[in-house]
């Protein structure tokens, strides 16, 4: 990428990864950029991504302490949490990286502007008092936990995923409502802290949008460590009461916990900037609507991130920001290919995804075969105990491309990134089959995966 002769005004709304990204790549292009966020990071540092998965590795060392029996380690009992020296360390984390963001855009001659901004119309920011006129507007607003009518917050017997952070003690008994990436995360993860989850699932299994037979594996683990999944259970309130929560259904029924957690989802921070005074399209649920190279309906103005609901993964959103930079400076571009972002659910074991399944193959009429290996026939799933998971590929039949796939297992976030090469620079089976992997190692069965799915096609 050469620099731009005649550096551009950029203004960015939201310090997030869309926003914050996008800044660093127009900075390093030679644009003039201004960024104004109240809280850089975004919600993905200080409220969402690294808080939460923070969390979910404690939970994890708690798992191994207390599923070693089989292995031979002895304790004295079960292992067991400090949750307010564990919160305390959460927001010190993402303190801290929230400071080095800033850092690495000081240095890069952001300049940063504290405070939200509003559109006055697509060439004008209003912010902090002062005036901020561009060339280019990228809007990278984020979202906000969504909330039932009748289950409000109050940060500390009802919370969202936002609120967790403030909690002293672990709840006994928590009412997760929600059974989507945000709900199965945490209730995976309170329930291996020690906590007694209840989780309320309104469709008839855990993870709806996820693979079938990950989410069926999943739900077992859940149920098997003594979780209670109640599913085709549409939550419609939460009531306090004076030690804890009574949660009602649709049909009547209810449940009662001394916390409850709502995750049903996000709403887009879209209302009153003055996007639609600035032309910027607003579609349902208030998302901003944009196309493959970040342009909204206003000329100008771009979008990034949750705001725009395409896909609410960091690593979009940083795309996207990015994206938008390049199309906006006049670079080279390539619009975002979703068939190519990996995705994991932070569940114990961990579930990730990337590129096309069988079933989306068939309604494209992609002639595919697919074939799933189960974990436990590894080597080193044995020898670490493990037993549930497995790792699945699917690829077109006739010229074996690999298509895309799901890895069920420990880490499985680390492991999908072979598949994802293979995606994206479209490997065939035999190539990953050909590839050489450590013995023994998790890795090992994708190469064994692709080796069967080449016999088998």
């Amino acid at each position: 990428m050469g620099y731009v002769a005649n550096p551009q005004r950029m203004v960015i709304l939201g310090g997030g990864p869309g926003g914050y990204e996008a800044a660093l790549v127009a900075a390093r292009l030679g644009a003039d950029v201004t960024l104004v966020s109240d809280g850089l990071g975004g919600s993905a540092v200080l409220t969402d991504c690294v808080p939460s998965k923070t969390l979910i590795a404690v939970a994890e060392v708690v798992t191994l302490a207390n599923e070693s029996n089989d292995l031979g380690v002895r304790t004295s009992g079960p292992a067991s949490v400090d949750l307010g020296a564990v919160n305390k360390r959460i927001r010190h984390l993402a303190g801290a990286q929230s400071d080095d963001i800033a850092r690495r855009l000081e240095t890069e001659g952001v300049r940063l502007v504290d405070g939200r901004g509003t559109l006055d119309g697509p060439a004008t920011v209003l912010a902090d008092g002062a005036r901020f006129d561009a060339d280019a507007v990228l809007v990278s607003t984020g979202a906000h936990p969504r909330v039932l009518p009748e289950a409000q917050p109050d940060g500390e017997r009802i919370l969202t995923w936002e609120q967790l952070y403030d909690l002293e003690e672990l709840p006994e008994r928590l009412v997760v409502v929600g059974s989507g990436v945000t709900g199965a995360e945490f209730a995976s993860a309170y329930n291996a802290l020690g906590s007694q989850v209840t989780l309320v699932s309104s469709r008839d299994r855990v993870l709806p949008g996820e693979d079938s037979d990950a989410a069926e594996v999943l739900e077992h683990v859940f149920q098997r460590r003594g979780m209670t999944v109640l599913g085709r259970s549409r939550a419609t309130g939460v009531q306090r009461t004076a030690d804890g929560v009574v949660v009602s259904l649709e049909d009547g029924r209810t449940v009662e916990g001394t916390h409850c957690l709502l995750a049903v989802g996000s709403i887009p921070n879209t209302a009153g900037i003055g996007l639609e005074e600035a032309g910027v399209t607003l579609g349902r649920g208030g998302f901003v609507e944009v196309d493959k190279v970040s342009r909204t309906s206003a000329r100008g103005v771009y979008a990034a991130g949750d705001c725009t609901g395409v896909l609410m993964l960091a690593s979009v959103a940083a795309m996207q920001g990015r994206i938008a930079v390049w199309h906006a400076l006049g670079e080279a571009v390539s619009p975002l290919a979703l068939r190519e972002v990996s995705a994991n659910v932070f569940t114990d074991p961990e579930i990730a995804t990337v590129g096309w399944s069988q079933a989306a193959a068939d309604e494209a009429g992609i002639l595919a075969t697919t074939y799933t290996l189960p974990l436990k026939g590894n080597p080193r799933a044995k020898m670490q105990g493990l037993a549930d998971g497995f790792v699945k590929i699917t690829c077109r039949t006739e010229s074996r491309l690999v298509l895309g796939g799901t890895i069920v297992a420990p880490r499985a976030s680390e492991l999908v990134h072979v598949l994802a090469l293979a995606v994206a620079q479209r490997l065939t089976v035999d190539q990953v089959s050909h590839a050489f992997t450590v013995y023994p190692s998790l890795s090992g069965s994708i190469a064994e995966a692709a080796h069967r799915l080449h016999l088998r096609a």
